[in-house]
């Protein structure tokens, strides 16, 4: 990808969330490091994005760390790779890879590391001439703990450093790498009711330090999202079964102020948007559900809501699809999601296929595949040998 590249940042959330915000005028809450709120995983992106009540997986920590005390293996891990936004460019990509190992049969620590790569920029000078390259980039690396404190109910933590280098050295460059820590808190529930299983969740995601890429007073918030959510599970028969999942999601950070009776650039207006960028990380959070200059009716549009369903068959076959809505004043991204997934005894897979609202969106044609291992059988070595009271 070559761009001519200006010093300004406000084009990296555009490129990544590939939004039609970029192409009408509306009031979209931007943050630092936007890919720390994408589904990293083909399973919760065909399922609209949502995940945080679903059945845990070796990628549960992303969406609710409290799901870890439930994993069903002694270990397993699951790497998975995205192409990004190739309407667009062909050398952008989102990849994570994450994995669990459990402790005692009611808890599991939990590590991931999210690399998100945005494809080579050409610099060029004031006069046009060429000033070097750069490949932007994004990682974020995690490390969770989730325990389960009764047969039904868990509850889970996580510790991420995000690290954002968007410009690199160049002459000229004033800006720097932005660097952060964040946590994650979640809870989980899921209870076995006749045929059905009910189960909730909720998580606070990304509650950290802004990140600096110039100086501490033109900051950024980092995505911290509060996300709430259901999945019910019916068992059709003895090998088919159908799950409902719904997550309702929502940006912990100050809304954008705007007053459509004034010109842009006024002044006014810009002095209320620096205070609230500049508000600290808890105040933000509080102050996040009622500062929408439309009131609550725009607080309810800063909402984004995904769910879907999933069909298993005898749990080794799976079909899904979702959708993902986001309102067109706050973003405009939506969605169908299409997904297929394969489970044997130690491996599995999953893809999924993006459907946007419209042709031209740069989310078009966007995949996402995803790989489990699930090994038991290391556990299974370490166990004791009643019989010869040695070690397998």
């Amino acid at each position: 990808m070559t761009l001519t590249f200006s010093r300004s940042l406000a084009v990296v959330p555009v490129l990544l969330l590939g939004a039609s915000a970029a192409l009408a005028q509306n009031h979209t809450i931007t943050t630092a490091v936007p890919i720390l709120t994408l589904a990293p995983d083909a399973r919760g992106s065909a399922l609209g994005e949502a995940g945080v009540a679903t059945s845990p997986d070796a990628n549960s920590a992303f969406y609710n760390p409290g799901k870890l005390g439930f994993v069903p293996y002694r270990y397993s891990f699951s790497p998975n790779y995205s192409p990004w936004l190739r309407k667009v460019t062909d050398d952008m990509s989102l990849s994570n890879l994450s994995g669990y190992g459990k402790v005692g049969e009611r808890g599991a620590f939990a590590a991931s590391l999210m690399y998100f790569s945005m494809g080579q920029i050409d610099y060029r000078d004031g006069s046009n001439l060429p000033n070097g390259s750069f490949n932007p980039k994004e990682y974020a690396v995690s490390v969770s703990y989730g325990q389960r404190l009764g047969e039904n109910f868990g509850i889970g933590i996580s510790a991420r450093y995000v690290r954002s280098n968007l410009i690199g050295s160049y002459a000229g460059n004033d800006a720097q790498s932005g660097n952060s820590f964040a946590a994650d808190l979640g809870a989980y529930y899921s209870k076995e009711v006749g045929q059905y299983n009910l189960a909730f969740g909720a998580s606070i995601s990304n509650i950290g330090n802004k990140m600096v890429y110039r100086s501490a007073a033109t900051s950024s918030f980092l995505p911290t999202t509060l996300r709430l959510g259901t999945a019910i599970s019916r068992d059709i028969d003895a090998y088919n079964k159908i799950t409902f999942v719904l997550d309702a999601t929502k940006l912990l950070v100050p809304s954008p102020y705007y007053d459509d009776s004034k010109l842009p650039g006024d002044q006014s207006v810009t002095n209320i948007n620096t205070e609230r960028q500049q508000q600290g990380i808890i105040s933000g959070i509080f102050t996040s559900f009622s500062d929408a200059p439309g009131g609550f009716k725009e607080e309810m549009q800063e909402i984004n809501l995904g769910g879907g369903l999933e069909y298993a068959y005898d749990n080794k076959i799976m079909a899904r699809a979702g959708y993902f809505y986001e309102n067109k004043h706050k973003g405009d991204r939506q969605y169908l999601s299409f997904g297929l997934g394969a489970r044997l005894s130690v491996f599995g897979v999953d893809g999924t296929y993006l459907v946007p609202n419209s042709s031209a969106n740069p989310l078009a044609e966007t995949i996402r595949i995803s790989l489990h291992f699930n090994l038991d059988k290391l556990n299974d070595a370490f166990k004791d040998d009643s019989n010869t009271g040695t070690t397998n």
